[in-house]
């Protein structure tokens, strides 16, 4: 595993002054914003941009002026997107490579995000950075938001199974932070409390490869259709838009315990018998409602809250925060993962540590 943000760090403070002047809000619902931002469980959150945290005077992605007009276009958050996204991808790799393999075997290479695209893309910026050979295995997953990571793993792993000689590196790479929109909508003001950018890195290969970890077992998903339109995730030519209900913790907190059933019954597992809790935090009430149905302690999701507080929803790259900090400790099997995202999509996957 290996993990990389960008160098600019924002108190969630900071953020709310910064998008109070955006929103240019009433009193009333400044004071209802600063509630929600104090609840948020957030501390932080980084971003290429420094504005955040700077006077009018010092920024560089918004026009200074009061009210921040023109507002960022679609092709300029591209153009940060291109500049910032594969040196952090680059960072994230090699602190996840770094005393396992040199760069040259890696053989396969998958890049997900969901918060930038081109072709070509992030895959061939980073073939050519790192000097993969010309025929190195490469795909992209996109546009899949927060469960990604987990699709990812998945087909790096039906990869391992087919090659024992596979070497395969997901990246996960995304920048939330250049979508933050302008209109006071609940969608847009719910984006710009939670979200933050970063990057992880993940390594897999075959059993056959003797090194100690995390040896996947399974995989499981399904889609809660009654929540297709509850988390969203649209293009439109002022940037990303981002529908995220209030009513999803809510649904996830009613099919979660039967979800985790399902996933591991099969593998001969019960709940009862899941050590560790890898759980996407994609808000601090979605956290709390998994903890709810499974009857846990908050110490048995304290990864996910802590990854929530220093770092907010990165999206796809927050569930490998979430799983490397798990992986610092000691650590024993079974490991249960779940990732939530635009669909209603719920992504699981089982693990056993060794």
């Amino acid at each position: 595993m290996g993990t990389a943000v960008p160098s600019h760090k924002h108190r969630q403070t900071d953020i709310l002054e910064f998008m109070q002047q955006a929103y240019a809000m009433n009193a009333v619902e400044n004071r209802k914003q600063r509630f929600l931002y104090q609840m948020s469980g957030i501390d932080s959150r980084y971003s290429p941009i420094p504005d955040y945290s700077l006077p009018m005077s010092g920024w560089e992605f918004y026009r200074q002026n009061e009210h921040l007009e023109p507002f960022p276009s679609l092709e300029l958050r591209m153009q940060w997107y291109q500049q910032h996204a594969a040196p952090l991808s680059l960072a994230a790799i090699h602190n996840c490579i770094s005393g396992k393999i040199p760069p040259q075997e890696i053989t396969h290479l998958i890049t997900v995000s969901c918060t930038g695209m081109s072709a070509p893309g992030l895959d061939l910026q980073l073939m050519e950075l790192l000097a993969l050979p010309k025929h190195t295995y490469r795909t992209s997953l996109n546009f899949m938001g927060c469960y990604a990571a987990i699709h990812a793993l998945k087909l790096a792993d039906a990869i391992c199974k087919n090659d024992t000689n596979a070497r395969v590196v997901i990246v996960c790479t995304e920048l939330c932070t250049l979508h933050f929109q302008k209109e006071a909508t609940p969608d847009n003001i719910a984006s710009t409390l939670l979200f933050g950018d970063g990057s992880a890195a993940a390594l897999i290969t075959h059993d056959a490869y003797d090194a100690g970890g995390l040896h996947l077992k399974g995989f499981y998903s399904e889609v809660v259709s009654k929540g297709k339109k509850d988390m969203a995730w649209e293009l439109s030519s002022k940037g990303f838009l981002m529908t995220l209900s209030g009513y999803i913790p809510e649904l996830i907190e009613e099919d979660f315990e039967q979800l985790v059933q399902r996933a591991i019954n099969p593998l001969g597992f019960s709940i009862q018998d899941v050590h560790h809790w890898c759980i996407h935090p994609g808000g601090k009430r979605i956290v709390e409602a998994i903890q709810k149905s499974l009857k846990l302690n908050a110490s048995d999701l304290q990864a996910s809250y802590k990854i929530l507080r220093d770092y907010g929803n990165m999206s796809s790259p927050t569930l490998l925060f979430v799983l490397n900090e798990m992986m610092q400790q000691p650590m024993s099997s079974p490991v249960f993962a779940a990732a939530f995202g635009p669909g209603l999509t719920m992504e699981t996957f089982t693990a056993v540590y060794e």
